[in-house]
This record gives C-alpha cells, sequence and structure tokens, in this order.
C-alpha cells in the first residue's frame, strides 16, 4: 500500500539543551560533512537548492561513487547531496 505519509525520508534532529551542545551546532564534526543527502535526481535539487539561495562549498564533481556536491545548512552543517552511480 502507498501513502504519502508513509512515503519518502524523515530526519529528526535534536535541539542543543545546554551551554557545552549550543556551542557545537554547525561544528559537530569538526569542519566535516556531517549528513549525506542520496539521491536519483541531482540536478533538480541542485537547482532548487540553488533557486533557495543555499551556499554551497564547491561546484558539483563526479567522483566514482557518483555526482556530489557540498552544502551547508542554515547553522553551518555540512552536507553532501550525491546521486550514486
Amino acid at each position: 500500500m502507498s501513502s504519502s505519509k508513509t512515503e519518502g525520508c524523515k530526519l529528526l534532529l535534536a535541539k542543543a539543551k545546554n551551554d557545552a551542545e549550543l556551542k557545537a551546532v554547525g561544528n559537530q564534526t569538526g569542519g566535516r560533512v556531517f549528513l549525506f543527502l542520496h539521491t536519483s535526481e541531482f540536478d533538480t535539487y541542485y537547482k532548487h537548492l540553488s533557486k533557495h539561495e543555499v551556499e554551497f562549498c564547491e561546484s558539483p564533481r563526479h567522483e566514482p561513487y557518483g555526482k556530489v556536491v557540498v552544502f551547508k545548512d542554515l547553522y553551518g552543517n555540512k552536507w553532501d547531496l550525491i546521486e550514486p552511480v
């Protein structure tokens, strides 16, 4: 059975609960990529993110594992947008 309530992906991020956690927001991984967003429609999502003024750390590139670009979320966390081969 297919339902829009059960399809897709959901992500739950916990809010910082004290000063130490708040100071780490945007740098939980010491500057490395934090999250990986896989898609089969890289160009569509890249254009959508670009249109909404998302900050990219680089231009899209081709790697042996697929097409990838690094971008930052509102809190400075780095994400990989990846279309695997």
